[in-house]
């Protein structure tokens, strides 16, 4: 199945944090936090100003970025949990640096 969201409309894919501290203790999914961390998968065409021309949108598909823990609605498509949110709830772009569980992000 295809989405493309509309407007101003990103959809991101979490990225799984770590399941160890850096001290070696295991950290269980039951007390774990939701990462504030993910991928972006689709973008929608932006917004339009006043004039009624489109104003594109910053991130692009692929773009490793950090949000808030609160932001974005969950969905499930084809069985894999997704967010949508504004671009407005995104706080920036991660550049560089290894991408989930030491995989180098896709460019």
């Amino acid at each position: 199945m295809k989405f493309r969201p509309l407007h101003d409309r990103v959809v991101v894919r979490r990225l799984e944090s770590e399941a160890k501290t850096a001290g070696g203790i295991i950290i269980p999914d039951t007390v774990k936090e939701k990462p504030m961390e993910g991928e972006v998968i689709a973008v929608g065409l932006g917004v339009r100003d006043e004039q009624g021309k489109i104003i594109a949108l910053d991130v692009k598909a692929g773009d490793r970025i950090l949000f808030g823990k609160w932001s974005g609605t969950e969905v499930k498509l084809d069985g894999v949990d997704y967010l949508i949110m504004k671009e407005s709830d995104i706080m920036g772009v991660i550049e560089g640096g290894p991408c989930a569980k030491g995989k180098p992000c896709k460019k």
